[in-house]
């Protein structure tokens, strides 16, 4: 297998796709948008971030893999107190908040039914996460223009290195399973089905609820 073919291919699967999501995530006006009423949409990215790692982690046979999503198992965790701590500064309730209320996104559905390693390296770590720091650089211009210097910190200083090395550790390990070609179509349909997912779901937000410069996890 030519992996580093493979990852070159990838990552320009993933650069093409995020681009067009930066691009309509800061499409549209923002007017009404508060910097609390994205971050309670936070709340339950993170929340399903954190689930979706602690299932494959409990699934999991090889152990590099698994302990890098108990990783971010821990990391979305504490990402969704951090949050709950800004609501509360901005003065409003997290409590009141019940990220489940809708139940579960369709890009959760998607996530928790993938099964092998490949495809969870590829769709979780290497590119949802790759997304997360993309929608995250633009909440945190956004909050930064709404005059909310301390999210916009946050973001950038704590959540984004977070999401960065959750990426560059499944890009690291990703290579190491893909041993067949078939693997490899495996990973180019996740990341692919995963990225698809994500403009779905960002023009559904964007057109039926008004959000734009959503964060990521």
């Amino acid at each position: 297998m030519d992996n580093e073919a493979l990852m070159a291919e990838l990552d320009a699967l993933v650069a093409a796709a995020l681009a067009r999501i930066a691009e309509r995530s800061s499409e549209g006006t923002a007017e009404g948008l508060t910097v609390g009423r994205l971050l309670e949409v936070a709340l339950k990215n993170e929340l399903e971030a954190a689930e979706e790692a602690a299932l494959w982690m409990a699934t999991e046979p090889d152990l590099a893999v698994k302990l890098a999503l108990a990783r971010q198992c821990g990391d979305e965790a504490r990402h969704y107190r951090l949050i709950e701590g800004r609501l509360r500064a901005l003065g409003r309730d997290p409590d009141t908040v019940d990220p489940t209320a809708s139940g579960y996104s369709p890009m959760y559905q998607y996530l928790r039914g993938l099964t092998t390693t490949v495809e969870r390296l590829a769709a979780g770590p290497f590119a949802r996460e790759a997304l997360a720091q993309t929608r995250n650089r633009v909440f945190a211009d956004f909050c930064a223009a709404q005059g909310d210097a301390e999210t916009a910190q946050l973001y950038r200083d704590v959540i984004q290195p977070d999401e960065a090395y959750h990426h560059e550790l499944g890009r690291k390990l990703l290579p190491r399973y893909v041993r067949t070609p078939e693997d490899a179509d495996r990973a180019r349909a996740a990341a692919r089905r995963t990225l698809e997912l994500a403009e779905e779901l960002q023009e559904i937000a964007r057109m039926k609820m008004g959000l734009c410069r959503l964060p990521g996890c």
